[in-house]
């Protein structure tokens, strides 16, 4: 085997965010960059000599440049053997799987998730451990303390290996496995959902779906589950060929981006269930006919309804949300008798809760759901929930949403992003803010009063670790809240999420428009943060 040491030195902005190293593709494609970060990872792990590595991406522009670049790498580094993706695909929930099944040292999966694709679209990078989960703090730390420093890398001299042919191969002393990227994951949906009972929801000829893989990572999946296991109709898969630029648009599953699905499902007679999955697979939207279901709400109508599931029919052991996800599902948690957590931003955070059988489903505001099947958030899986939900209760998507405020209250909610802001007004923001929290408690905006305010701080209840400024909350004595969080998954500027929560537990009051609903509290959240002032933006770039 030959083996070059490639001479290097460090690039500055390497540091990994919540979700992995995300540039743009010019940047790594630049000489040693994606080298660097890959030598990093590997210097920054032990015992791995023999083990296996899992790899896949979710398709877009340089994913298969990247996936050559660094089996090569992983063969001179003394991996033993790479699980590959057939095509280099691979969404990151089947990631977490394979690298579960297969007992894998971890694995290293190509995706800047929900963000633009294409040659001028951005890319990204993470690495995964053992449990099948996002490497913790702990060791991204190690990995960007290495970047900076580090003053070489290692690859072999070899062709580059067939990604579109199954079967193994030799690289040097490492084979290479060019896997089914559906089999695995199908296999572990099949042993949680009652396929039988969604498969006869699906080909009846009486209830319509339609599902958008927006060009992304699961048009394979949702063409081999949905359309051919669960005998959908043709046609039910939409923009469901994984593109390098995912056919130019952006894949992520809002109401904004995701404008394709919205418009067939608001139809009259339009279908009676709609589902839309990001770049890698790891996000979703949940819509009605007519009816568009909050991330927050579908998590806390998942956990309401989990026993109507088999693979969750024996209960949860608890329920997990992000802190800027609403709260409905701490009202499940609270009357079925469990415990909720509330973490940081990033799915890492829940690895430990899942890892310690405290928890059993997890969600995010961010369109992310999951449970312990896996160790990532994982989109076709809510979907197939909901699906097995709907198939057992034979009711629609807003009767089962509206039959839930009916007994929960409804927490309205909404998601307001300001994209692309400049980083020195973002920052200044942020810091304004953080040095007004100690004199909020008590003042009075209009009819709501401060409750408490502060920067979120999280310990983790499994390993003692604190995550501080993980994002400004102010609540008010009604139990209304604003959270302000300045996001890490763009590339470019910074994206100012600002969150809004009201609780209304009248179901005469359950009809308006969130926004309306939310008004005060909007106008409220620019008042304190100043948020047009700083910005220059009258309005935000997208609202969910």
């Amino acid at each position: 085997m030959n083996i070059h040491s490639i001479s290097t030195q460090p690039f500055t902005d390497q540091k990994p965010g919540t979700s992995g190293l995300r540039k743009q593709v010019p940047v790594f494609q630049q000489r040693h960059y994606l080298e660097n970060f890959v030598q990093s990872i590997f210097d920054s792990l032990e015992g791995y000599q023999g083990q296996t590595l899992v790899l896949g991406g979710d398709g877009r522009y340089y994913n298969r440049q990247a996936i050559q670049i660094i089996l090569k790498m992983a063969a001179a580094n003394g991996f033993g053997r790479v699980l590959v993706g057939q095509g280099g695909i691979m969404s990151t929930p089947a990631v977490s799987c394979v690298i579960r099944k297969h007992q894998a040292f971890g694995g290293i999966i190509l995706s800047a998730s929900h963000n633009p694709g294409g040659p001028e679209g951005d890319f990204g990078i993470k690495y995964n451990i053992s449990n099948g989960g996002p490497a913790p703090e702990k060791v991204t730390s190690a990995i960007y303390d290495r970047s900076k420093a580090i003053e070489g890398y290692k690859i072999i001299e070899a062709a580059d290996r067939d990604l579109d042919k199954l079967g193994s191969s030799q690289l040097g002393t490492m084979t290479v496995e060019v896997i089914d990227s559906v089999a695995d994951y199908a296999q572990l949906m099949e042993s949680l959902f009652d396929f039988d009972r969604i498969s006869e929801l699906l080909s009846s000829g009486k209830f319509r779906a339609c599902m958008d893989s927006m060009h992304a990572v699961t048009g394979p999946y949702t063409h081999a589950i949905l359309q051919q296991r669960l005998r959908a109709p043709a046609g039910t898969v939409i923009n469901g060929t994984p593109l390098e630029d995912f056919g130019g648009g952006h894949p992520d599953p809002n109401l904004v981006y995701a404008r394709d699905l919205v418009e067939i499902l608001y139809k009259e007679n339009g279908p009676d269930f709609g589902a839309a999955s990001d770049g890698d697979g790891d996000r979703n939207m949940i819509l009605g006919r007519k009816f568009f279901v909050t991330p927050s709400d579908s998590l806390a109508v998942l956990a309401a309804n989990a026993k109507l599931v088999p693979g969750y029919s024996a209960g949860l052991a608890g329920v997990a949300r992000s802190m800027p996800t609403s709260q409905a599902v701490d009202r499940v948690a609270a009357q079925i008798g469990i415990d909720c957590y509330e973490t940081p931003t990033g799915w890492k955070f829940f690895g430990n809760l899942l890892d310690a059988g405290k928890a059993t489903l997890c969600g995010e505001e961010s369109f992310g759901t999951s449970s312990n099947h896996v160790r990532e958030k994982d989109g076709l899986w809510a979907v197939l929930f909901w699906l097995n939900i709907l198939a057992v209760k034979q009711q629609s998507v807003e009767q089962i949403v509206k039959e839930f405020w009916q007994t929960y209250g409804r927490n309205y909610y909404s998601r307001h992003d300001y994209e692309g802001v400049e980083t020195d007004p973002a920052n200044t923001l942020m810091a304004n803010l953080r040095s007004k929290m100690s004199d909020l408690k008590g003042q009075k905006f209009g009819e709501y009063e401060v409750e408490y305010s502060d920067d979120f701080s999280y310990t983790d209840p499994i390993d003692g670790s604190i995550s501080q400024k993980q994002g400004i909350r102010i609540g008010f004595t009604d139990g209304s809240r604003i959270v302000y969080r300045l996001s890490g998954t763009g590339t470019k500027g910074a994206t100012l999420r600002l969150y809004l929560e009201s609780y209304e537990p009248d179901s005469a009051n359950h009809d308006k428009d969130p926004q309306q609903a939310l008004a005060s509290l909007i106008t409220i959240a620019d008042e304190v943060a100043q948020i047009r002032t700083l910005t220059g933006r009258d309005k935000p770039t997208v609202i969910t």
